[in-house]
């Protein structure tokens, strides 16, 4: 048995250390989008692979059995290169993915989730459409420039890299934060800048969901990014159910 591990999420930590603590042979691979990635007590590479042949080269050349894509829900791509891949390569293939968001009702008197749900990142620049705003972008850093056509708002943009260059927005302020966070610093967070609405994709997990519930109490609307389709695959939402599926 050999194990590629597709990673950068929480859960692909967790893994990492569940297969070095039962010395599981193990390659850790992350995309390479961050700056200092977290480090790990397994093997790890960083960068593309180069596509489906590229990575059905790596795992026939590695010698990999058992591939584990436990990317960003919205690592769209790179999901759909391991579904092709581990076909092409007949390599045995499941997803560590999370549980998406939902909205979630009021209690004690207070609102629900006041939540926009939209298809992709164009309908979410779209959906700002309208009066000035101070607007909190949780979108990482690769979809800024689309936001520029909505030039009228005040962005904050949350990115875990301080960017090499200023983003292309003409009003915005950074903050440079890794998570998980929580409840209260983002309360503070969205006070102090004061935030009038989220954009955010439905990443899920408990790390960066704080901001989900800081909104809920201060009563601000929601931009919220459902996750793209992708092809059918097998799926498990915690480490002990990979495990359970390496045997």
């Amino acid at each position: 048995m050999k194990v590629l591990i597709l990673g950068g999420t929480t859960e692909a930590s967790a893994l990492a250390r569940a297969l070095a603590e039962r010395g599981i042979p193990a390659l850790f691979s992350y995309a390479g989008r961050v700056a200092k990635p977290r480090p790990q007590p397994l093997p790890t590479r960083v960068g593309g692979f180069g596509g489906v042949e590229g990575l059905a080269a790596f795992l026939e050349a590695e010698r990999i059995t058992h591939l584990v894509d436990a990317t960003h829900p919205f690592a769209e791509q790179m999901s759909r290169n391991a579904v092709a891949a581990a076909e092409r390569t007949g390599t045995a293939l499941i997803a560590l993915t999370r549980p998406p968001w939902e909205p979630q009702p009021g209690d004690c008197g207070q609102p629900g989730d006041r939540w926009q749900r939209v298809a992709d990142i164009e309908t979410a620049v779209a959906a700002l459409t309208g009066p000035p705003q101070r607007v909190l972008l949780a979108i990482g850093r690769m979809h800024l420039a689309a936001f520029a056509a909505q030039p009228q708002h005040h962005y904050l943009l949350r990115l875990v890299d301080q960017p090499d260059s200023p983003p292309p927005l003409p009003r915005h302020t950074v903050t440079v934060d890794r998570g998980p966070f929580t409840l209260e610093g983002d309360r503070a967070l969205l006070r102090e800048h004061g935030v009038e609405r989220l954009v955010c994709k439905n990443a899920g997990g408990a790390g960066a969901a704080a901001k989900l519930t800081a909104a809920r109490h201060l009563g601000l609307p929601v931009v919220m990014i459902d996750r793209p389709a992708l092809p059918p695959r097998r799926e498990a939402h915690a480490v002990d159910d990979i495990l359970a599926w390496l045997g």
